[in-house]
């Protein structure tokens, strides 16, 4: 007996709504050694406001976020994220531990991330998006600009990480979790 799944779900809500990428799960399938392409007629939906961009990849449930992944996140993302951040991309992708030439051309060609690169580009969305919450449930400071708070903040030398750097960690899982705990950590009001 075959066990029935729901559909897949469409690309985050993050990628669709937020970035303009209704139509980004519709991508046909190119043939081995080609990159998907976002259909021609598709069309951008509008962009959510700076303060709330990436909430909704923070509130993915974890199939959701499998089915994202094995799908392939936009490319795209990435310079939303270092624009957002307000950082070089190129400093991005020193982060999440990407291929410069991999990712530009990525870009260039409006194709999809492979698993790897867009578990690596999607957990980095997620940590943003738990800033941004952690704001919110705090009053939501006017003018409070949590991409560019958390490019700063994984710069700067964290004493629970022995005066390294959060960013250091970011092309591991693991150290994504230790970032996203230390964040947490932040909003409790313990000592990171």
């Amino acid at each position: 007996m075959s066990t029935r799944y729901p559909p897949r779900p469409p690309a985050t809500r993050l990628i669709a709504e937020d970035r303009g990428l209704s139509q980004e799960r519709q991508t046909r399938q190119a043939p081995h050694g080609q990159h998907a392409q976002r259909p021609p007629h598709a069309s951008p939906a509008p962009r959510a406001s700076r303060s709330s961009r990436y909430r909704s990849a923070d509130e993915l449930g974890r199939l959701e976020r499998i089915e994202t992944v094995r799908g392939g996140v936009p490319a795209r993302l990435l310079s939303a994220l270092a624009d957002d951040m307000r950082i070089p991309r190129e400093q991005l992708y020193t982060w999440l531990g990407l291929s410069r030439a991999t990712a530009n051309r990525k870009i260039r060609d409006d194709a999809l991330l492979n698993q790897d690169e867009s578990e690596r580009t999607l957990g980095l969305a997620r940590l943003l998006g738990a800033v941004e919450r952690i704001v919110a449930e705090s009053g939501a400071p006017a003018g409070f600009d949590a991409p560019a708070w958390a490019a700063q903040w994984l710069q700067d030398p964290v004493p629970a990480l022995g005066g390294r750097a959060p960013a250091e960690f970011l092309s591991t899982a693991d150290g994504r979790a230790m970032a996203a705990s230390l964040i947490l950590q932040m909003q409790s009001g313990a000592y990171a």
